[in-house]
């Protein structure tokens, strides 16, 4: 493997839901498992599964992958193709299932009464032909972090519209470079071109009455006035209201700016909230959050549904091992963990119910309205297919945002390009 592989020699005590398969009867593994590195995951990955540790006497080696999640998609498709043993659990993103299940093992009887407990939509989504081929630990969908302080100092309003945002970050950035605050910038967002990009710009057409890319039913809608007009505006805010390098931004690199108090405005996932308050943080206490703006006068909101889930390989060496520990990272308690240290969103109902959750991490059961307004990527409808489709949709978005291609030729190409994509 060309990944750090970084060994957690781990220890717990707290207790574990009694799922868990005991050393006796699998014998002591070494599992390996296979992440994306974003915000505090990596760090909180030894308390995390210390008591699954304990209890099971295994232990686990994690290997960060990029956070790009297009860049660990194209690594996990090597890896499987080539029936790698040496990775036995893969997370993987909730778009995945549809691509990858036939490496997967199928996870409905050991998962058993558990999955009863998950949002039920979710269940589905990583139910391919029957087969529960991944279990969900966590869902997602973004927000607008908002500078709190900013607005109030300024008297304006917590922005509804694409339009609002970027004349009310243009103002406020204006405004407080001209008090010597030279470094702040209005948005800041994900405009590299990779999977991110498309989550971004499906938000800004989805909710601007532009539809979804490719439909449920597999209609083609991206080449339509209302998606023209929303790249049109999203492209005039690198070089005005976000910085020109934002076309080389991901999660991480958003949240570096916003964190050291340098934006007024940030599109991100939850993770950030809990980062965002932390004791390091330029921005802590002055923030809140909100529902993404809609665009043209459309009214209703679009977040990107983003989700993460836990694989566990045909071609694992310890495939019992391994699927013990998955059932233990869907289980309430791993998600209260998470929810608790990472600010994920749970996906059993009743954890949006947790007393110590709704105490410590405030925005997670708020969150709720953000989730309701969730929408899916175009993976259903094109299933193996859907990641040639996001590249071909965020290398035509990128070159509208960097400027190679005004937005009506760059959709009318890009319907061209899916049209014979999808014919072959």
């Amino acid at each position: 493997m060309s990944h750090k592989i970084r060994k957690f020699t781990l220890k717990g005590t707290v207790p574990v839901a009694a799922l868990l398969i005991t050393t006796t009867t699998l014998g002591a593994a070494d599992i390996t498992y296979v992440s994306g590195a974003t915000g505090a995951a990596v760090e909180n990955f030894a308390t995390l599964v210390a008591p699954w540790e304990e209890l099971t006497g295994h232990t686990v080696t994690l290997v960060p992958m990029p956070s790009s999640t297009t860049d660990q998609f194209g690594q996990y498709r090597l890896w499987l193709a080539a029936g790698n043993g040496d990775v036995d659990l893969y997370q993987t993103d909730v778009i995945w299932a549809p691509q990858l299940a036939d490496h997967f093992v199928d996870l409905s009887q050991a998962a058993g009464d558990l999955v009863k407990r998950h949002f039920p939509s979710i269940i589905e989504s990583q139910t391919v032909d029957g087969h529960l081929v991944a279990l969900p630990i966590y869902t997602d969908a973004p927000a607008l972090y908002y500078r709190r302080d900013l607005l109030e100092k300024y008297g304006a309003a917590v922005p509804t519209t694409w339009e609002d945002l970027t004349t009310t970050a243009q103002m406020i950035q204006d405004a407080e470079r001209a008090d010597g605050q030279s470094d702040l910038w209005g948005f800041v967002w994900q405009g590299n071109a990779y999977e991110g990009l498309t989550c971004n710009a499906l938000e800004w057409v989805k909710s601007s009455g532009g539809g979804q890319i490719i439909e449920a039913d597999g209609t083609i809608s991206i080449n339509n006035p209302a998606a023209v007009a929303a790249l049109d505006l999203a492209a005039q805010w690198p070089g005005t209201i976000s910085p020109e390098g934002v076309l080389a931004y991901q999660e991480e690199e958003a949240r570096g700016v916003w964190q050291t108090g340098n934006a007024v405005f940030m599109r991100n996932w939850p993770y950030a909230y809990g980062l965002g308050n932390g004791a390091d943080s330029a921005v802590k206490g002055l923030f809140g959050v909100a529902p993404l703006p809609t665009g043209q006068g459309h009214d209703m909101s679009a977040a990107t549904l983003g989700g993460w889930n836990v694989a566990v390989s045909k071609y694992s060496k310890h495939q019992d091992a391994a699927i013990s520990l998955a059932v233990y990272l869907a289980s309430e308690e791993a998600q209260k963990n998470r929810a608790l240290n990472e600010t994920s969103l749970p996906t059993i109902m009743s954890l949006y119910e947790d007393a110590e959750i709704a105490e410590r991490q405030p925005i997670i059961p708020l969150w709720k309205d953000v989730f309701l307004q969730a929408v899916p990527r175009p993976s259903a409808p094109v299933r193996q297919d859907y990641n040639e489709v996001s590249t071909l949709f965020f290398s035509a978005v990128h070159s509208v945002l960097s400027g190679d291609e005004d937005a009506a030729n760059a959709l009318a190409e890009l319907e061209l390009d899916l049209e014979d994509m999808l014919e072959d």
